[in-house]
């Protein structure tokens, strides 16, 4: 059995944000390699995230971000399962940076869940009609089409797209948030303006 330092468990605390036993007890299993810990943190957070997915998220925040300058602004309303959790710093940077992210790179939905069929639709048929793809097998264009669609929900979907300049998506950062808060979290709605638009 690996010698595991106060130090080691710290560090992983700091990396995961899981509770101290929980380090630990990674930490014992992983024979001290912090790698191989934060892995096994991640997959069982992940793990108990999927779990509390299913819980119902009421309570939260709607809290709104200015941009410097004040030429984009955002209005977001994110949900957790108590106000407890919505108090907590935690959570609350979790909501600016979700909002900043919205600020950035401009996402036109949630999820793709709620893009109106109609657009999703009108969507594939372009993707279908697009010259590249008509000039592949026949067998193949639905893949091609569902490869370009996926590229598109990573520009117009906010949990989709990456975070900052990270390889994790914001599906991702949430998922984390999840197993580390121990409360299910949902992005409900968000609104953009930026000055200007649609003039």
């Amino acid at each position: 059995m690996a010698d595991i330092s106060a130090g080691n468990v710290k560090e992983l605390r700091e990396r995961t944000g899981a509770g101290f036993m929980d380090c630990k007890n990674a930490l014992v299993e992983a024979e001290g390699d912090l790698e191989k810990a934060t892995a096994i943190l991640r997959e069982r957070g992940l793990a108990a995230a999927a779990k509390k997915s299913s819980r119902e998220a009421r309570d939260g925040l709607v809290s709104s971000y200015i941009h410097t300058g004040g030429r984009v602004g955002v209005l977001i309303e994110v949900n957790c399962e108590t106000d407890f959790v919505a108090r907590t710093d935690e959570f609350q940077k979790l909501v600016r940076d979700l909002a900043i992210q919205v600020a950035g790179l401009a996402p036109l939905y949630v999820d793709e869940t709620a893009i109106p069929a109609d657009q999703l639709e009108a969507r594939k048929a372009e993707l279908l009609a697009d010259p590249a793809t008509q000039k592949k097998p026949e067998n193949v264009r639905p893949q091609i089409v569902e490869g370009q669609l996926k590229k598109w929900f990573a520009q117009v979907c906010l949990l989709d797209q990456p975070f900052r300049d990270e390889d994790r998506t914001v599906r991702d950062l949430i998922t984390e948030k999840i197993a580390t808060i121990g409360e299910n979290i949902v992005v409900r709605r968000f609104t953009r303006y930026a000055l200007g638009e649609d003039l």
